[in-house]
């Protein structure tokens, strides 16, 4: 049976995974309303683009200048900050009759995500008991169940009644909001032994020349994940509806299963990374996922959902992989690590879904497939990562102070 320290530790894991869960759900909500604002509004593809754009980019500048302070600083409450800020991103979107406004919504969700994704990320890898990849699996796997979530809820609760349902989600982000808080009251007791443990630490090592020649490659290989998932979370529903001629609500389903199954490839991807090594992950994660990708354009719509719930199952796998492996390279920095990362991730991805919507507007939706098809490719790059000591497997997530 588990000691108390144990379950401790344990409860803050799965606290910090149910709260990106429900970040994620709400996050979501608005790429799933795409296609009801595109008709509300008019909007081009441009501007359905410029909406991820704003709340990415928001989030991508922010995360790693959060990230670094409290590494340095740690916030206990800033989780609940974080949470208070896209609640009411939500009820600014609920209420929007101007595409101006979309955008301000959009923004205020961008700067609760970069509060919270590099202080979570830190508290999980705190939580973890050495157990690093599997930690951050499982903390990534509720953002991206969340993230599951958003279509299917959008299609019950958003599309029959209009944007004003919205602010239905509002108990949830309260939810969030109070669960987010307990985790903060955890790390304010701890915060002095934390503070004593930074203290007892050497301060991080110098970065040097390989160290970010690697860190190039790993947000390259970022750029490739994520404008390709960008394509599928912003204009997955465009392709089916114009290329197979269905209802938005059967689009918003096949959205849920991609999703869904980038929720299990991200659980995966750790754990395995834990055992095998991170650069194995990384390197059959993008890569391998190439055929898949080169064949989603001319494919029936069947086999369509079958490719996309490939493509994210494997795709997905790659980030946990990524963010560990380079928090291990750069020790000391585990808070400014993730906000570089999730930053870029999300930062890319906006400028992507921008570029991409432009596409979209000049030659046509399927195109976007046909042309990010390629990009796995990238992948190859893998191969200039340095390889590391295989990681030390635990049996136990033990109490984390």
């Amino acid at each position: 049976m588990p000691d108390s320290t144990t379950r401790t530790s344990f409860r803050i894991l799965i606290a910090l995974t149910v709260g990106h869960l429900l970040n994620d759900l709400l996050q979501a909500l608005l790429p799933a309303l795409y296609p009801l604002l595109k008709d509300e509004f008019s909007l081009s593809f441009a501007q359905i683009g410029l909406i991820t754009f704003t709340n990415q980019l928001i989030a991508s500048f922010l995360q790693p200048v959060v990230g670094h302070y409290t590494d340095r600083r740690p916030q206990p409450y800033s989780l609940a900050v974080g949470m208070t800020l896209t609640l009411v991103g939500l009820l600014v979107l609920a209420g929007a009759r101007r595409y101006g406004l979309i955008l301000a919504a959009a923004a205020c969700v961008g700067m609760g995500s970069s509060i919270f994704h590099p202080e979570s990320s830190r508290l999980a890898r705190l939580a973890s008991g050495g157990r690093h990849g599997f930690a951050q699996s499982l903390f990534q796997t509720g953002g991206n169940f969340g993230s599951s979530l958003g279509p299917i809820l959008t299609l019950l609760v958003v599309l029959p009644r209009g944007q004003y349902a919205v602010a239905w989600f509002a108990p949830v982000a309260l939810a969030a909001l109070v669960l987010l808080a307990w985790v903060g009251r955890w790390h304010a007791t701890h915060h002095l032994e934390d503070q004593l443990r930074a203290k007892s630490v050497a301060r991080p090592a110098p970065i040097t020349g390989e160290v970010k020649r690697t860190v190039a490659v790993l947000l390259t290989l970022v750029f490739s994940k994520n404008v390709y998932l960008v394509s599928l979370t912003s204009y997955f529903m465009f392709f089916l509806m114009d290329r197979f001629k269905i209802p938005v609500e059967s689009a918003q389903v096949y959205l849920f299963l991609f999703t869904g199954a980038v929720a299990a490839g991200t659980f995966a991807g750790g754990p395995i990374g834990d055992r095998i090594g991170r650069k194995r992950v990384i390197w059959v994660s993008i890569l391998g996922v190439l055929p898949f990708t080169l064949l989603l354009p001319y494919a029936s719509l069947f086999w369509t959902a079958v490719l996309a719930v490939v493509i994210g199952l494997v795709l997905a796998s790659a980030f946990s992989a990524i963010v560990v492996y380079a928090q291990e390279l750069m020790p000391g920095r585990v808070g400014f690590v993730a906000g570089l990362f999730f930053g870029f991730a999300f930062g890319i991805a906006g400028v992507g879904a921008a570029l991409l919507g432009k596409l979209a507007d000049w030659y046509g939706i399927v195109t976007v497939y046909r042309v990010c098809a390629f990009l796995p490719a990238i992948g190859l790059l893998a191969v200039l990562l340095p390889d590391r000591p295989s990681p030390q497997t635990h049996t136990n997530i033990t109490k984390a102070d």
